[in-house]
């Protein structure tokens, strides 16, 4: 097999390989014997509800509660790391059967994390790798980071400048994605991200990477940027609306989470979306919550993290992806 037929080998088996992973993952979730939530009380903390992932994994937690028996308490910080540390501190005083954390920096919500944990009550994550968390049901992060930057990697042809944002490297699901990226970097010293690095913004994060790429699409002229790189794909999607507007379609985007505005651009015809992991939040939300049914009923030997699968999603297998995760 000559080199070019072992690189398209190689990229079909990125695609198929994670969908079937995922079709066994779902199957488990919907049919596995899950213990009854009846009578316990679970709190729901979210960093916030504002973003897709948000959205679907907070919706997934409560419905899974309620369809096992039990009743949520619903906190939402609304994207705000001092919201979030009250919010946290309230928990304690509520004294619910267990706590499901989604997200946040961990270097700021980690001492109150502990907290909970001390309280003696039951705590576990979704994206928050924290020590002291009895389980953290997150995406295979690692993985998703590698086959993104493969992808840009692979579509540059080896070769170019990349703009990147970095604005949440103290989030541990961004870091691990950026680690990623520099590991297939590394394989690649023709390929260089433009410096100083980018800064996504919570709130008007795709206003703010809209303006920030127009900006930099007027000083670097057609043929010196190759890709546009971001840890989620909201900022992608700023990204790509500026490059739509300026008319750039040597320059792809790479992102993760599978944002539904993000697959209708990718579903265009010349999209400047080059791929995006597409990730599983309500199959994450449910699975947070039945890891947390399990161990109520005695089930001790959780592991410390639950990975669930994601979906590298580009023009050619978008209609799959969507039809798997419910999005038509």
């Amino acid at each position: 097999m000559n080199t070019t037929l072992l690189q398209r080998a190689r990229r079909a088996l990125t695609l198929i390989l994670p969908l079937a992973a995922v079709l066994a993952q779902a199957a488990y979730a919907q049919t596995a014997d899950v213990p009854s939530l009846a009578g316990k009380r679970i709190a729901i903390s979210m960093t916030g509800t504002s973003h897709y992932f948000d959205v679907k994994a907070f919706q997934a937690q409560v419905d899974e509660i309620k369809r096992l028996g039990g009743t949520p308490i619903t906190l939402d910080a609304g994207r705000n790391d001092k919201n979030l540390v009250t919010q946290l501190q309230t928990v304690v005083t509520q004294k619910p059967d267990a706590v499901i954390q989604t997200l946040g920096t961990l270097s700021v919500i980690d001492p109150w994390l502990k907290r909970i944990s001390k309280a003696g009550i039951p705590l576990f994550t979704i994206d928050a790798p924290s020590q002291h968390s009895i389980n953290n049901t997150t995406s295979d992060n690692v993985t998703s980071g590698r086959v993104l930057a493969e992808q840009l990697a692979s579509d540059a042809g080896g070769k170019g400048n990349i703009l990147v944002f970095n604005g949440f490297y103290g989030v541990p699901v961004c870091a691990i994605r950026y680690d990623e990226l520099q590991k297939v970097l590394a394989a690649h010293p023709n390929l260089k991200i433009l410096q100083p690095e980018l800064r996504d913004v919570i709130p008007n994060t795709v206003q703010d990477a809209r303006a920030q790429i127009a900006a930099l699409l007027n000083k670097y002229p057609k043929g010196e940027i190759a890709a546009i790189w971001s840890a989620w794909d909201i900022p992608q999607l700023g990204a790509s609306q500026a490059l739509i507007d300026a008319g750039r379609t040597e320059i792809k985007t790479y992102g993760v989470d599978g944002t539904p505005e993000v697959l209708e651009l990718l579903a265009r015809d010349a999209s400047p979306v080059g791929a995006v992991v597409a990730q599983q939040p309500e199959l994450i939300g449910r699975t947070a919550v039945q890891n947390v049914a399990r161990y109520l009923a005695g089930q001790r030997d959780l592991p410390k993290e639950t990975h669930v699968p994601t979906l590298l999603t580009t023009h050619a297998n978008l209609d799959q992806v969507r039809q798997l995760r419910g999005d038509q």
